[in-house]
């Protein structure tokens, strides 16, 4: 069963029942995902580590500063 599936299930049995709505599948991701990158980065500081990404600088290097050829 996809998750879409048990969704429309949910959300008949709570229309049935006078239950709230459960929340669509995938409305919370981008949420989730930021909650981690601020925990890491927290951890990161405590740590004693850049609470930066290691990628960003490397990217910005890359791409931002032009090489002298």
């Amino acid at each position: 069963m996809t998750a879409i599936e048990q969704y429309m299930i949910d959300t008949y049995r709570a229309s049935q029942q006078g239950a709230p709505m459960p929340p669509p599948p995938g409305r919370d991701d981008v949420a989730v995902l930021r909650s981690l990158r601020s925990y890491e980065q927290a951890r990161a500081v405590m740590d004693g580590r850049s609470g930066r990404h290691p990628w960003r600088a490397a990217l910005r290097r890359m791409f931002v500063r032009p090489r002298a050829c």
